[in-house]
């Protein structure tokens, strides 16, 4: 099978297309046929070696932690997915990916693609789809009625937490620059700040119940961020977490995505029932993930890139 990976970590020209075996799945394991996976930046930075103390890998590494595709066989020990299931999934971070035509997955982390989703979009939302749902539900504890300030919600996690915050009916204050900003707003955020043009902390009416930090910021950008939060609110950070304790009963969330196979299919209903926009800015072969890396690398990348085998 073709299969891009890099036998060490490097820039995007460590990347190349080669021939490998297809791989046969062991217990509890199913193998994929890959319809698409996706770009994320977590891709980039495993690549490069800057998460490698804490995720190593075992190279040569295929990359790709989105999977849609469809089951054409199963190992033993799995139940629940069958050949011929059409299937999504977020894959564990460190394991080989799905930037290939065929992958192994852990059966536990596979949901259907229900009729009325497209399967090469359905590999844009796992990993960014759950992200922003975990940080705003699981650690957030979001309710009607609250305030939440989501900082970065014009990239690819951000644009799931303006929906789905406006879908639970909180009052959403958003960040964006000007590219992004009518997108936010269809999204359904109440307030965009022009991040560009305004610093955020001068330009959102705080405090926050809940504050959500998608961007990277220094960590006393993530202190002042943090200051916007009410007091005995929540600060949940997907990238830098504030240098100082913020005090006043504020809790201060650190997290990282996890797979969650009934999460993913909650939020694939939604989408199949138009509730859940899946955003896709480019449809790009196989071939060219090395220069989608190297777009990212000079952040010249323009939204969410699902990669075709």
């Amino acid at each position: 099978m073709k299969a891009v990976r890099y036998h060490d970590y490097g820039d995007s020209s460590a990347l190349e297309l080669v021939d490998v075996p297809t791989p046969q799945p062991g217990p509890g394991q199913v193998l994929v046929k890959v319809t698409a996976t996706s770009f994320n930046p977590a891709d980039a930075m495993l690549r490069a070696g800057h998460l490698s103390e804490m995720l190593p890998l075992e190279l040569p590494h295929v990359p790709g932690v989105d999977v849609s595709g469809t089951v054409c066989a199963v190992g033993a020990e799995v139940t629940g997915v069958a050949e011929g299931a059409r299937v999504v999934g977020f894959l564990p971070i460190n394991a080989h990916g799905a930037s290939a035509e065929y992958v192994l997955a852990p059966a536990e982390v596979l949901a259907l693609v229900p009729e009325g989703v497209d399967p090469i979009d359905a590999a844009a939302l796992p990993g960014v789809g759950l992200t922003a749902w975990q940080a705003l539900f699981e650690h957030g504890a979001l309710k009607a009625g609250q305030r939440v300030l989501i900082n970065g919600a014009g990239g690819a996690v951000g644009g799931y937490a303006v929906q789905y915050a406006h879908q639970a009916a909180a009052e959403v204050t958003a960040t964006a620059g000007p590219r992004s900003a009518e997108r936010v707003c269809a999204h359904g955020a109440d307030h965009v700040v022009d991040y560009t043009t305004t610093p955020v902390t001068e330009g959102a009416n705080g405090p926050f119940d809940l504050v959500v930090n998608l961007a990277p910021t220094t960590p006393e950008g993530a202190d002042a961020l943090a200051a916007l939060t009410a007091d005995g609110g929540v600060f949940v950070s997907a990238t830098t977490p504030p240098a100082t304790e913020p005090g006043r009963g504020v809790t201060v969330v650190r997290m990282a995505v996890r797979s969650d196979a009934a999460q993913l299919t909650e939020l694939l209903a939604r989408a199949a029932a138009g509730t859940l926009k899946i955003d896709v800015a480019d449809r790009r072969p196989l071939a060219d993930l090395a220069a989608v890396h190297a777009e990212a690398d000079r952040g010249a990348l323009k939204g969410k890139t699902v990669i075709v085998p």
